[in-house]
């Protein structure tokens, strides 16, 4: 079992998502994180879909979504030759007394100070999926508010091969 991150373009329209989503569902596959978005193309939207799964479940995932009529294609997103980023949002009870150590973490994650009030920070955070576990690790000595924190969304560097 592995984590899978696959990109699917699709037609941009009504329902789509929900096609594709149940897709996953009907064969008992988690979706680990998602995120949709519409691409240089308007009439396409790219679904980047983060799962865990073996060889043979994540080709069945893939030969089920050819399937779809709204289907250009699904790319297989390998980690070591792609860019996958993640955003955080989290708001951190703040005070006098650990002020100096949330700015000194947000320094080593280059987390970006958004917002402070009287008793809170709010931080954001992009990076690796990786990174934002760490960061978010990390806070679980102080207490974490909010937090809010988007699938993954990834490109591949280079040429882009789509899965055959």
């Amino acid at each position: 079992m592995k984590k899978t991150y696959l990109s699917f373009l699709v037609d941009n329209h009504h329902g789509v998502l929900t096609r594709l989503s149940s897709l996953f569902d009907q064969r008992g596959f988690n979706i680990d994180s998602l995120t949709v978005s519409t691409t240089n193309d308007e009439s396409l939207s790219r679904i980047t879909i983060a799962t865990t799964g073996d060889e043979g479940e994540i080709k069945q995932i893939v030969n089920q979504t050819r399937k779809l009529e709204e289907y250009e294609g699904v790319f297989e997103i390998n980690p070591y030759d792609s860019l996958i980023r993640e955003l955080l949002l989290v708001k951190v009870a703040s005070d006098k007394n650990n002020r100096s150590s949330l700015l000194e973490l947000a320094t080593i994650y280059k987390a970006k100070i958004i917002d402070i009030s009287e008793g809170s920070i709010v931080f954001e955070v992009t990076g690796k999926p990786a990174k934002i576990d760490s960061y978010i690790n990390h806070l679980k000595d102080y207490c974490i508010l909010e937090m809010c924190r988007t699938g993954a969304t990834a490109l591949q560097r280079g040429e882009v091969k789509m899965i055959k």
